[in-house]
C-alpha cells in the first residue's frame, strides 16, 4: 500500500512539472502571437506616444514589484520640438495657363467701364500622357556637277536600341512606371491599349528594359567604385521571389549598400550567404553598419580592416515587442533609447560636423549607454531566454560593442534606417509584380533601382535625369560616362545654372 502511494506521488509530481512547463510554453507562445499581431496590425511607427512617455518618466524603482532598487534612475525627458512650417503646395516654376473672363456687358461696351480690381481662382490641372509619332526625315542629295558620285545623307544620331521605335522619352516613361510607380509591364500594356490605342506588348517592353539596363550598367559600375572609396557603408538585404530555371519559385535577395549623404547601390543574389558580400566589399576598409545578421559578423571576422557597427532601431524594436509582457520595464528601456535618439535629433537639426557629433555623444550619450548596460546586465537573469523581454535584453548585450561604437565615431549613424529606407521601393514593387521572372533579371532590376534611388538621395528629378542620360549615352565613350553619375550630373547642372 505504501509503495503504491509513493508511486502515485511520483506520478503526480511529474505531471505537475509537465503542466508547469506547458503553462510556461503556452505563455511564451501567446506572447509571440501577440507580438506578431502587433507587428502586422498594430502601430506602425516606432516612436513613443504620449501615454508611453508618461509611463516612462516615473522612477525606475517601480519597474518590477520584486526589484525596486536595482536599476539606475532615468534622465529627464527631452522637450517637445516645434512643428515645421508647411511647404508651398505648388512649385513657383510650375507652368501657368491664364484664362481671363470679363462680363458680357463689358465686352459689348468696354469704354463705359473702369477696371477696379480682380478675383483670381487657382486650379491644378493635368494633361494625361501625350504620345506622339516623331519622324526624322533625312534628305538624300547628289551633286549636280557630278551625278556619278554616291548620294549623301545626314547621319542619324546614335540610338539606344537600333532598329527600334523606342525613344529616350518612351523608355524613361516605361522605366519610371515600373520601378518608381510600381506598374508591372502587363498593366502598362493594357493601359496603352485601352486608353491610347497603342499596341505595345509586354515582351517588347521587357526587351527594352533589359537593353536600357545594359546601357546604365556603365553608370552603375562608377557608383560602385565611388562607394568602395568611402570608409563607412550601411548594408541591408531584403528577400524577393524569383522564377527558378528548374521550375517553381525560389527566394532571392537584393543586397543594398548606402553611404549616408551619398549614393546607394543594389546587388542581386540568389542566396543570403556571406560570400554575397565579396564582390561589393572587395578591397573595402572601414565600418559596415547592419542589423544583427550573422553573415556580417562572419565577414568582419574573416576580413581584416572591417569594423562592425550595430543598429539601435533593431534593438528598440525588440523592446517594443516585449511591451505586452513587461510594460514598465520595456517602457523604461524605450525611454532610455528615446533619449539617445533625442540627442541625435538635436545633432541632425544643427547639421553638426562629425567632430562635434563625437564630442556631444561623449558628453551626453555615453552616460545613457552606461546606464543601459548596467540595467541590461541586472535584468537578464530575471527573464526567461525564450521570453520577448529575455530576447530583447540578450540581443542588446550580445551586440553591445557594435551598438555603442557610434558614440566614438562622429561619422556613424545611430541606426541603419537610412539604408532600410532604400528597401521600401522594392517592398512596394514586389506587391505588384510579385516576383522576378528570371534569376538573371534580378541584377537588371538592381541596376535600375540603384540609378533611381541614388537620384532620390541627391534630390534629382529621375524623369529629367533619365531622359537626358539615355539621350546622351549612345554618343559617349566609356571614358566620358563617369560624368553621368547622378552626383556628377547634378554638379554639372548646378555649375551651368550658376
Amino acid at each position: 500500500m505504501q509503495e503504491a502511494l509513493t508511486k502515485l506521488i511520483e506520478i503526480n509530481t511529474k505531471q505537475t512539472e509537465q503542466i508547469t512547463e506547458l503553462l510556461i510554453e503556452n505563455r511564451l507562445l501567446n506572447q509571440k502571437i501577440q507580438a506578431l499581431m502587433n507587428r502586422l496590425f498594430g502601430r506602425k511607427s516606432e516612436k513613443l506616444d504620449k501615454r508611453q512617455l508618461e509611463l516612462l518618466l516615473g522612477e525606475l524603482a517601480a519597474l518590477d514589484d520584486d526589484h525596486d532598487d536595482d536599476l539606475p534612475p532615468s534622465a529627464p525627458p527631452r522637450s517637445r520640438k516645434k512643428r515645421k512650417p508647411l511647404k508651398p503646395r505648388l512649385p513657383e516654376d510650375l507652368p501657368t495657363q491664364t484664362v481671363t473672363l470679363d462680363p458680357e456687358e463689358v465686352k459689348a461696351d468696354p469704354e463705359a467701364y473702369t477696371r477696379i480690381g480682380e478675383e483670381v481662382t487657382e486650379e491644378l490641372d493635368v494633361v494625361p500622357n501625350h504620345y506622339f509619332r516623331r519622324l526624322t526625315i533625312r534628305g538624300k542629295y547628289v551633286k549636280k556637277a557630278d551625278r556619278s558620285r554616291p548620294p549623301i545623307i545626314a547621319p542619324l544620331e546614335p540610338r539606344l536600341i537600333e532598329g527600334s521605335y523606342a525613344s529616350a522619352g518612351l523608355l524613361t516613361d516605361i522605366m519610371l512606371k515600373k520601378y518608381v510607380d510600381h506598374l508591372p509591364l502587363c498593366r502598362q500594356e493594357r493601359i496603352m491599349k485601352e486608353r491610347f490605342g497603342i499596341e505595345l506588348s509586354r515582351s517588347t517592353m521587357s526587351d527594352w528594359v533589359w537593353a536600357t539596363a545594359n546601357w546604365l550598367k556603365l553608370i552603375y559600375g562608377h557608383i560602385r567604385e565611388d562607394l568602395r572609396k568611402t570608409e563607412y557603408l550601411q548594408v541591408d538585404e531584403t528577400p524577393v521571389r524569383y522564377l527558378a530555371e528548374e521550375g517553381g519559385s525560389a527566394q532571392g535577395y537584393f543586397w543594398i549598400y548606402h553611404h549616408p549623404g551619398g549614393d546607394v547601390l543594389y546587388e542581386w543574389h540568389t542566396s543570403r550567404a556571406t560570400t554575397c558580400l565579396d564582390e561589393m566589399l572587395e578591397g573595402f576598409k572601414g565600418t559596415i553598419q547592419s542589423d544583427g545578421y550573422r553573415a556580417y559578423t562572419k565577414y568582419a571576422r574573416e576580413n581584416d580592416g572591417i569594423k562592425l557597427a550595430g543598429c539601435w532601431a533593431h534593438a528598440r524594436r525588440k523592446f517594443r515587442e516585449a511591451q505586452d509582457e513587461a510594460p514598465k520595464l520595456a517602457g523604461w528601456f524605450l525611454n532610455q533609447i528615446g533619449q539617445l535618439y533625442g540627442i541625435e535629433r538635436k545633432l541632425r537639426i544643427g547639421r553638426c560636423s562629425p567632430k562635434l557629433r563625437k564630442f556631444t555623444r561623449s558628453l551626453e550619450s555615453v552616460v545613457i549607454l552606461e546606464r543601459l548596460e548596467k540595467a541590461l546586465k541586472l535584468k537578464l537573469p530575471q527573464h526567461l531566454p525564450r521570453s520577448q523581454m529575455g530576447k530583447a535584453i540578450a540581443y542588446a548585450l550580445g551586440h553591445w560593442k557594435q551598438l555603442t561604437c557610434y558614440a566614438q565615431d562622429g561619422r556613424l549613424e545611430i541606426d541603419n534606417n537610412l539604408v532600410e529606407n532604400a528597401v521600401r521601393p522594392t517592398a512596394v514593387g514586389k506587391k505588384n509584380w510579385l516576383f522576378i521572372g528570371h534569376p538573371e533579371a534580378g541584377q537588371r532590376s538592381a541596376i535600375i533601382y540603384t540609378i533611381l534611388e541614388t537620384c532620390k538621395r541627391h534630390g534629382i528629378n529621375p524623369a529629367e535625369y533619365l531622359k537626358d542620360v539615355l539621350e546622351r549615352l549612345p554618343s559617349m565613350t566609356n571614358q566620358q560616362t563617369p560624368e553621368l553619375t547622378p552626383v556628377n550630373w547634378l554638379a554639372a547642372r548646378q555649375k551651368k545654372a550658376a
